[in-house]
């Protein structure tokens, strides 16, 4: 409907500027005739009477209707067969000039445009009267716009017609496209949608519609995954819990203060934390995790840190600390932290080094540990859930493959980036990038407040 609506207002703005146009193209060659006409015969009686006219003169054609030379009296001399009994017009004209006259219709009947000249013959004074004759050109007009008349509607029927069928024919890709994901299930997301060869926009759509089957695929199996390692994870402390109280059940004098201090409060302990990084991961993926942006000095929090390895580890703690403050949730970049100290505590078996520093644009934190290390190719995939490295970086207790993935995400909530790698001692390091506030270093910062202070 909307092609041929516009398809219909071009055709009437073209068919009318085609007659506008023709019509005035061909009045102006008629005027121009019988204004050659009119100079012609004004020139032949200059020298000789109306009565010895050259009979040419006063033929007329399609374009000149009317030739008449009046005398002053307004009486006709002479003039072109059919021509009126009275003058085209009586309107005066300065000698030795021509002008055009205007518009005559006589009775209704005939019409003419009249181009009029004053000329002085051996007879005297006469005027020259040539009409160019009006019903040729608005017969040609008016057989055009006939034309058009019937040939528009046949047009506009075409070109709807055409129209529907082109525009169902590039649509027919995006209908079996539709039809193919409606028929698609949570249990086929494997299934692909066919790219057709043209590269065209229905192709790209195509191929976006796999890559986002693709996302949807890897979600679901992720989740899939989250789910059966989650309940891997929550049946081992539930198992053990389950049987001690089914021991203590049936002989209650078992229940004693070994039983709850090696066996129910740990495993209680563990499940708490692993319900804990279970529901902090959730709400993270849902992003209902509240993030407070304050100013948070990355250099307290590894202070510390440090200060908590030497207090519980026989570790030694080597630190590199610069002052560096950052925007963020002060709890949750405390937690990333810690996560990442208390994993390099759990493979270390001499050193730990925290280092913090901060650039023009970011702020650094690392840790790194001189335990056995991390292999290459597992390096990402350490960030993952549930993700626990084969012997010697095995589960310890409580361990359950999410504390790095937590880390993952905070430094992802943070606008961050973690990168794992080796430490100089072999061991892992993990290195975290922040962005500084507004983008400027501390040392920055404290120079342009210096120098507010100084100017106050």
């Amino acid at each position: 409907m909307a092609a041929t609506v516009v398809v219909t207002l071009c055709l009437l703005l073209a068919g009318g500027a085609l007659l506008v146009v023709l019509f005035q193209s061909l009045e102006s060659s008629a005027r121009l005739t019988a204004d050659a006409r009119a100079a012609q015969v004004a020139e032949q009686l200059t020298t000789e009477p109306p009565s010895q006219l050259d009979e040419s003169l006063l033929a007329t054609d399609s374009q000149v209707g009317v030739v008449q030379v009046v005398d002053p009296a307004g009486k006709i001399v002479i003039a072109s067969a059919g021509s009126p009994a009275t003058p085209l017009s009586s309107a005066k004209v300065p000698a030795g000039f021509r002008r055009y006259l205007g518009r005559v219709e006589l009775d209704h009947a005939d019409d003419f445009w009249v181009i009029g000249a004053t000329v002085q013959t051996p007879d005297g004074p006469a005027l020259v009267l040539v009409g160019a004759d009006r019903e040729p050109v608005e017969t040609v007009v008016t057989t055009i716009a006939g034309l058009l008349a019937i040939g528009g509607p046949i047009v506009v029927a075409l070109a709807a017609c055409g129209t529907h069928w082109l525009v169902g024919a590039a649509l027919n890709p995006v209908e079996r496209i539709r039809a193919r994901v409606s028929s698609m299930t949570s249990g086929k997301l494997a299934e692909r949608i066919p790219v057709p060869a043209a590269d065209d926009e229905v192709a790209r759509l195509a191929v976006t519609m796999n890559e986002m089957l693709d996302r949807l695929e890897a979600g679901q199996t992720a989740q899939q995954q989250f789910i059966s390692d989650a309940s891997h994870e929550l049946r081992s402390p539930l198992a053990t819990i389950t049987a001690a109280l089914e021991l203590a059940q049936g002989r209650p004098e078992l229940l004693d203060d070994a039983l709850i201090d090696e066996s129910l409060l740990p495993e209680a302990r563990r499940l708490h934390r692993l319900v804990e990084d279970l529901l902090l991961l959730a709400r993270s993926d849902e992003q209902f995790e509240a993030h407070r942006d304050v100013d948070v000095d990355l250099d307290d929090i590894m202070d510390a840190e440090a200060d908590r390895v030497r207090a519980i580890t026989g570790l030694t703690v080597s630190t590199q600390i610069s002052h560096v403050r950052v925007a963020g949730d002060p709890r949750a970049l405390s937690r990333l932290v810690r996560n990442l100290v208390d994993n390099a505590i759990r493979y270390a078996e001499n050193t730990i080094r925290l280092e913090c520093h901060g650039s023009r644009t970011h702020a650094t934190i690392v840790v790194a540990d001189d335990g056995p290390g991390i292999p290459p190719d597992e390096r990402r995939r350490v960030l993952d859930r549930f993700v626990r490295l084969d012997a010697p970086r095995a589960r310890d207790a409580g361990g359950a493959g999410l504390g790095l993935a937590i880390v993952a995400q905070i430094a992802e909530a943070h606008h961050g980036s973690i990168d794992v790698g080796e430490s100089a001692s072999g061991g892992a390091r993990f290195a975290l990038r922040l962005p500084l506030i507004d983008g400027e270093s501390v040392s920055d910062a404290t120079h342009r407040l210096d120098s507010v202070i100084r100017e106050r």
